[in-house]
């Protein structure tokens, strides 16, 4: 059967939160014969190992903040932006638009609205964000990671599709492996990292909670701690005094190597993190960071505490005293980890990037006006600074 390559737009914000579900799927689709251009910020496109080679088109920034001046600020970026992304439909032709959040994606999908082209949202969180919350109403199709979806008014409900959200691929293939054997006198291995800038809190909570264990299960301890660069040297003492094996790094460039032998993960409750976790089928006490956008990483926990694959701790009350508590809830029985396993295990969504793929394709303009599609721009070209500006201020709005 012939497949008809298709353009499709993706817009993301310039974090990892968003941008990860966005390579995933670029990726899904252009093993399908599909072409992609990605619209971020400045950020997004210095995030090192994604989208390399890709058509990445960088928006001005839109974020409307900091009082009236800041919102006219932010209108105007806005308005620019829109302009630059019809520009660009104008030269790629994209058959949909999907937005993963973040400010970039909201220009990129009024232009879609404007030029009358499919619609798609990505919600990474348990939380709808602000620009997916505005959008929402606007869009052909809601794709979400969560069965549940706070903020998500209940009368779209026909446009919203459960996906859940797309991992990397070294972590999809622990999806067939068993969770490690945990002997009653065995390593006993806590996996702990607070996202991709490390966490203060777990740094000066971990150690001491772990210390706190009975003798029987500290001595079989062996702890991976991702720490942020100032506070690696005080964590490393501290290990040291509680006469426990640590390896500790300020990032890890083979987590998933590390998560797949790990008994029990200790961390913050991000989109990614639930996500890798879930589809690994690894129990967790989870930390949800506070500061987070209407508190959804203690809304990203939810699904997984209720099945029993993790305990979530507010920062507030996590001590010392309250993690040790907690593991030995959970560890000092080994059946007692093995199925909060299992049960993270069923919360996970490992065919998301297939089933999100499939979703966008089922959108998209008619098969002639795909055949008969101008010539897109030169892979790896991207739109920005005077240039960019430019045609912004040259273009109808």
């Amino acid at each position: 059967m012939m497949t008809i390559s298709r353009h499709y737009v993706l817009a993301a914000g310039g974090t990892g939160g968003h941008l990860i579900p966005a390579y995933a799927l670029a990726r899904e689709l252009q093993q399908r014969g599909h072409h992609i251009a990605l619209v971020t910020d400045e950020r997004g496109a210095k995030i090192p190992g994604i989208f390399e080679g890709d058509q990445v088109h960088i928006l001005p920034p839109g974020r409307i903040a900091g009082g009236p001046i800041g919102w006219l600020r932010g209108m105007k970026g806005i308005w620019a932006g829109r302009a630059m992304a019809l520009n660009l439909f104008e030269n790629f032709q994209p058959s949909a638009v999907i937005g993963f959040g973040g400010y970039p994606a909201l220009p990129t999908l009024l232009a879609a609205q404007k030029a009358r082209i499919p619609t798609i949202i990505h919600e990474q969180n348990a939380v709808l964000g602000r620009v997916n919350r505005f959008m929402a109403g606007r869009v052909n199709a809601i794709a979400t990671a969560y069965k549940q979806v706070d903020r998500l008014n209940p009368k779209l409900k026909d446009r919203v599709h459960l996906v859940g959200n797309p991992v990397r691929d070294e972590v999809l293939s622990l999806r067939g492996e068993n969770y490690p054997p945990l002997l009653e006198d065995g390593v006993f291995r806590v996996l702990v990292t607070g996202g991709s800038q490390g966490a203060r809190v777990l740094s000066e909570v971990v150690p001491d909670g772990l210390a706190m264990l009975p003798v029987n299960l500290r001595r079989r301890l062996q702890v991976v701690q991702q720490c942020r660069e100032e506070d690696i040297e005080g964590v490393r003492a501290k290990y040291a005094e509680h006469g426990i094996p640590a390896e500790l790094a300020t990032y890890m460039n083979d987590l998933p190597e590390k998560l797949g032998w790990s008994h029990l993960f200790i961390g913050r409750a991000g989109a990614s993190t639930i996500a890798e976790l879930t589809v690994a089928g690894r129990p967790a006490i989870l930390v949800p960071l506070p500061i987070a956008t209407d508190d959804h990483q203690t809304a990203n926990a939810r699904e997984m505490v209720k099945a029993g694959g993790a305990r979530s701790i507010r920062q507030d009350n996590f001590t010392p005293k309250e993690l040790a508590k907690q593991i030995q809830k959970m560890a000092l029985d080994p059946h007692a980890l093995e199925n909060a396993a299992l049960a993270a295990h069923k919360c996970g969504y490992p065919n998301a990037v297939r089933d999100l793929a499939d979703l966008v394709e089922s959108f998209g303009a008619a098969p002639l006006a795909d055949i008969i599609r101008v010539a897109p721009a030169a892979k790896g070209q991207a739109l920005g600074g005077e240039a960019l500006a430019r045609e912004a201020e040259g273009h109808e709005a």
